[in-house]
């Protein structure tokens, strides 16, 4: 799970992501906080996703170690090549669809996009998926060569988080994903 809070203050975030992590003790959950290494080392995160213009990788590795997951969004082929050189534990594409979510500067990529991603990638790393993923395109998503999928607007469809996980789950252990 990735706490993302861009408007947060850095106390507010430090208390959100402490409190992530104390719920999350014993689940098996790894909680990454998003853009902030010295968040998610205070608050005994798991890790990290940076993005192009975050902290580096190298340099979030140093403030988390060896040990944390250290993730990177990218947006472009050139921009998965560098990222195989980063010290990360996996690579993010996209948007690969639109999305309301977060202003990121790019087009949608689509799916022939996170193809090629994926045979660049050559299972180096595992690929995230990431911006406008519903449960009706998942499956394809991953069809298409993502590990896994990022979500965040659909998860509120019909108003029931908890229950719109067990339909992603449910739908993409069905689909092989």
């Amino acid at each position: 799970m990735q706490i993302r809070a861009k408007l947060a203050s850095s106390g507010a975030l430090l208390a959100a992501a402490e409190a992530f992590v104390r719920r999350s003790a014993g689940s098996g959950a790894l909680i990454l906080v998003n853009d902030r290494a010295d968040v998610a080392r205070m608050a005994g995160a798991g890790g990290v996703h940076v993005g192009q213009e975050d902290l580096a990788p190298a340099d979030a590795r140093t403030i988390l170690g060896p040990d944390a997951c250290v993730g990177l969004s990218t947006h472009t082929l050139v921009q998965i090549d560098a990222g195989l050189l980063a010290p990360v534990d996996y690579l993010a594409i996209g948007p690969v669809f639109g999305t309301v979510t977060k202003a990121t500067g790019y087009e949608p990529i689509g799916l022939p996009a996170v193809a090629g991603a994926a045979r660049r990638i050559q299972g180096a790393r595992p690929l995230v998926a990431i911006g406008g993923i519903t449960l009706d395109c998942a499956p394809g998503v991953l069809a298409a060569g993502a590990r896994s999928v990022a979500v965040i607007s659909d998860l509120w469809t019909g108003g029931d988080p908890r229950a719109r996980v067990r339909q992603y789950v449910d739908r993409l252990a069905t689909s092989g994903g």
